[in-house]
């Protein structure tokens, strides 16, 4: 009687655990990261009672008086305040524009006590007695200024966008006797960028102003 010995049934091969994809893998940590980040933001949340955070929020304000424009103003401003927000903002004289807000562009240059400056530059605060005329206080009634009459005349202008800041650029440069020649022009001016390349125009526009044209 022949005696067969029962072999075991072969267990399949044992396959390694898949690696999870970039793709799975990205998904998952971004996940786990997200709700370790939101649990810590709500944990420290709750180590700042109100009062502390209402503190944090209230920034030193302070009151200036300054006369724009022939009129004079008083107003309670944030310390960080700049001339071109206080115009802006609180006053409505949209005439200053905001462009880089960095002090590189000219756009928001207005004359303070007769002086040229970059008005998202200064500080409101600093500026208490001061006089400051904007594009919008160069007109006498319906008679515009000279040199915004140049420019017209000249066409000096493409977007508009920085013609108040050169305007006013232009007027300071007169008041200073910058105006001898072109090449003195474009060099006391070269602070007020237009960015359509209107510059032989605007330059025109100033000798015209001067009486040169």
């Amino acid at each position: 009687m022949s005696t067969e010995t029962s072999q075991p049934a072969a267990s399949p091969p044992t396959q390694p655990p898949s690696e999870p994809s970039r793709r799975t893998f990205i998904a998952t940590t971004s996940a786990a990261g997200g709700v370790i980040a939101t649990g810590g933001l709500i944990a420290g949340a709750s180590l700042i009672g109100p009062e502390e955070a209402t503190a944090a929020e209230t920034s030193p304000s302070s009151r200036v008086s300054l006369t724009v424009n022939g009129e004079r103003h008083t107003i309670t401003v944030d310390n960080r305040t700049s001339l071109l927000d206080l115009l802006r903002e609180h006053l409505g004289l949209t005439g200053s524009k905001k462009g880089c807000n960095a002090g590189a562009c000219g756009a928001c240059t207005v004359l303070v006590d007769g002086r040229r400056v970059n008005s998202c530059l200064t500080l409101a605060i600093r500026l208490e007695g001061a006089e400051v005329t904007t594009v919008d206080g160069l007109t006498r009634g319906d008679q515009l200024h000279p040199l915004q009459q140049a420019f017209i005349d000249q066409d000096a202008f493409q977007c508009g966008y920085c013609t108040p800041g050169q305007i006013v650029s232009g007027v300071g440069c007169i008041k200073e006797g910058h105006t001898g020649s072109p090449e003195e022009i474009r060099e006391w001016m070269s602070g007020n960028i237009c960015r359509c390349g209107c510059y032989v125009k605007i330059v025109r526009a100033v000798e015209q102003a001067t009486g040169r044209k």
